[in-house]
């Protein structure tokens, strides 16, 4: 038994699928399926059952699953334990991020971090939270950029910065007259939303009390898991949309008049880095957040009263 085969079960249990577990782990197929053979044979189980489409995890193969993630777990800890001693920032980080933030987040600290640190690996994924936490908790992700608080007692969660939200409104749209708003003032009917699943979603459904309104189901047929998608179906089409702020950074003139402020206190959410509460990767993490930081508007790193939005459905 070798640190190689293990990896190679964590990754068909993650892929049900041989084919793209090899892709995955850079070998071949044959190879792959050779030394998971090869492991059941020296445990005397059989993990994985070949009949099934997609392929099935027995039950004590989830035993032996669970066990391979904390050996292989234990195993990152020890180069970790050397990479800090040497003073090096080296190794591979694997990062989730929510759909609504990376378009905007990812362009403004990717560049920096990769010069920075060249010895550095970069993976990311972008997943809704739900996912995230689910990839933190079983190693798959070292950490994750997420909208919080998330209530969960297995992840650590550390500020980062605080976004605004803003109505977004077609020019021709009535009742938008004034720079400032408050959420009577939107009309459900004419409400560009995001897809469930996005924990934005959430937060916008809770500070309109939107399930609140009978309404809401009748009139509200479509969703988008894009927050430029819902820009340009408020350009092309009619009605209003919520977007945070730092999808507004890079606004021309025009895109700035379609903006409305809610009336104090402002609706807005935290970001935070999320990692699992048996995290290793100190210095690495310690990296990502130092060049996130240096690039976030200053006036984003406090929360200055702000209505920070529940990410709990209601």
């Amino acid at each position: 038994m070798n640190l190689q085969q293990l990896d190679y079960i964590i990754a068909v249990d993650r892929l049900k699928n041989f084919v793209k577990a090899a892709e995955a782990c850079f070998v071949t197929q044959a190879t792959l399926s050779m030394m998971i053979k090869k492991l059941e044979e020296e445990l005397d189980v059989i993990i994985f059952d070949r009949s099934k489409k997609p392929v099935k995890v027995t039950e004590i193969g989830e035993k032996i699953i669970a066990g391979a993630r904390k050996v292989v777990l234990e195993a990152s800890m020890l180069k970790e334990i050397v990479n800090t001693e040497k003073g090096e920032v080296v190794g591979e980080l694997k990062i989730g991020i929510i759909p609504t933030l990376a378009p905007y987040l990812l362009p403004l600290f990717l560049k920096k971090f990769m010069q920075q640190y060249p010895l550095v690996k970069l993976v990311i994924h972008e997943y809704t939270t739900d996912v995230a936490i689910l990839k933190l908790k079983s190693g798959e992700l070292d950490a994750a950029l997420l909208a919080t608080p998330l209530n969960d007692h297995a992840i650590t969660e550390e500020p980062l910065f605080y976004e605004k939200y803003f109505l977004y409104v077609n020019l021709k749209e009535k009742g938008f007259d004034k720079q400032f708003v408050l959420p009577a003032n939107i009309n459900i009917s004419r409400l560009w939303l995001l897809e469930e699943g996005h924990c934005m979603r959430s937060q916008i459904l809770n500070f309109c009390e939107l399930k609140r309104q009978r309404k809401f189901e009748e009139t509200l047929n479509y969703s988008s898991g894009s927050i430029e998608t819902l820009k340009n179906m408020v350009d092309m089409n009619f009605g209003v949309t919520i977007i945070p702020e730092l999808a507004t950074i890079n606004f021309n003139a025009k895109q700035k008049k379609q903006l409305r402020y809610f009336k104090p206190p402002v609706p807005g959410r935290e970001i935070s880095i999320a990692i699992h509460r048996t995290y290793i990767k100190l210095r690495l993490l310690e990296a990502l957040k130092d060049v996130l930081l240096s690039v976030i508007p200053a006036d984003m790193k406090s929360n200055k009263k702000m209505n920070i939005l529940s990410i709990d459905p209601k």
